[in-house]
């Protein structure tokens, strides 16, 4: 994605309608300079994102002179005063995080760990023509290693463009988060062995064989429990702080700009 610089900002003016927060307008200026802190592809997605953030603080700093809090100077102090006087959180529970724990055990369990060995056939992104060759000389090569015509050490110090050759391919033990993500996910769905099929990555294509594999654990409650409450705390305040700007909007009155909120974190 690209930023959109703020010299650049003039071209999206007059394109939309204007924005109001009950009587007040948002000037166009502000959007303008707004829009480099939101990139997106279009220029229209990073207008209506600079718009929606500054409604979103108007929205707040009117309750805040509702609340007679104009004494506060600093205006982000004003607004978590705000938040702290009127947003209603939800009190969580044991029985909330044990409920939450007990419908999604995969999510809490030690990493697997695998011993991985490749032979990487390397083509870059953009060059088809040699991805397909690749490709090719790829299927030969593990032809001859599933029928047993060859060796893994062998083939990998001949063909393969990785550091790794020098040791028979061996990547030694990855586990997730610690190779490139088209790499990894195919490759840790895997059982030990020599794997029927290339896989693909913004390299080239790999002939990988899984020497070790250790399935990751399901950890207990107790040792996730800290984690559970944060991210049901940050959950259930995004939710409503979501209702609460929802209600602020109905009663203020919005133009220019849709103000559906996701699933997202409360300010940038």
């Amino acid at each position: 994605m690209q930023m959109i610089p703020v010299g650049q900002a003039d071209q999206p003016r007059n394109q939309f309608p204007p924005v109001y927060v009950g009587d007040t307008l948002i000037p166009e200026a502000d959007i303008a300079r707004e829009m480099q802190h939101h990139p997106a592809e279009e220029a229209a997605e990073a207008w209506h994102q600079a718009a929606k953030s500054l409604v979103i603080r108007e929205l707040l700093l009117q309750q805040a002179a509702r609340l007679n809090l104009d004494n506060i100077e600093d205006e982000e102090d004003r607004i978590a005063r705000v938040l702290e006087q009127e947003l209603d959180v939800p009190d969580l529970n044991e029985q909330d995080c044990e409920r939450f724990f007990a419908a999604n055990p995969g999510r809490f369990r030690s990493p697997t760990i695998m011993a991985v060995s490749h032979i990487l056939l390397a083509a870059a992104p953009d060059d088809v023509q040699e991805r397909m060759s690749q490709e090719e000389v790829g299927r030969q090569l593990l032809s001859s290693l599933i029928d047993g015509r060859a060796q893994f050490a062998p083939l990998a110090k001949q063909y393969s463009a990785c550091e790794s050759r020098h040791q028979g391919g061996s990547l030694g033990q990855i586990s997730k988060g610690q190779t490139v993500e088209e790499f990894e996910r195919p490759v840790l769905s895997l059982n030990q062995g020599l794997n029927p099929e290339l896989i693909e990555s913004r390299y080239g294509w790999h002939i990988v064989r899984v020497d070790q594999r250790i399935d990751g654990e399901q950890l207990p409650y107790e040792h996730v429990k800290p984690q559970i409450r944060q991210y049901l705390s940050e959950s259930v305040t995004r939710r409503a702080f979501r209702q609460y700007l929802q209600v602020l909007a109905l009663e203020t009155g919005i133009e220019g700009v849709d103000l559906e909120l996701p699933d997202s974190p409360l300010m940038q």
